[in-house]
């Protein structure tokens, strides 16, 4: 990133190159987006898909599946630490229908950001569905 403004809108700009990233089926967009030990717990299932390359290869899976959803998180508050260089991200999710748009689910969710370098990476997601 070029050029910093504060952590929180660092946060907001990433979460929405991810967002894009994954309406475009854009793997290598969200390999830079994660750290490497990155946790992700499903909304649903409370699967638990654990690193960066288990989590590209469960969003290739994702990607070449005909009725793939297309899944979005929309910040709704991030809080920055002031005595370490991370924050947290709460918000609402959504799944559609890639083609149609048809809602499939949504929910609530929690991320935990790291800054690593010039850059902030997800380190861990928590998601609850609810519709």
């Amino acid at each position: 990133m070029a050029q910093h403004l504060t952590p929180e809108l660092d946060i907001r700009i990433r979460r929405a190159a991810f967002n894009r990233a994954l309406a475009e089926a854009d793997l290598a967009a969200i390999g830079p987006l994660l750290a490497n030990d990155v946790v992700l717990v499903a909304g649903t299932d409370s699967a638990l898909i654990t690193g960066r390359k288990a989590q590209l290869h469960a969003w290739k899976r994702e990607f070449a599946m005909q009725d793939r959803s297309i899944y979005t998180r929309m910040p709704d508050a991030i809080t920055v630490s002031p005595v370490a260089p991370i924050a947290f991200e709460h918000g609402h999710w959504e799944g559609v229908a890639a083609q149609g748009g048809a809602m499939q689910a949504s929910g609530t969710y929690t991320a935990k950001w790291r800054e690593l370098g010039d850059d902030w990476v997800i380190e861990a997601e928590l998601y609850l569905t609810l519709a």
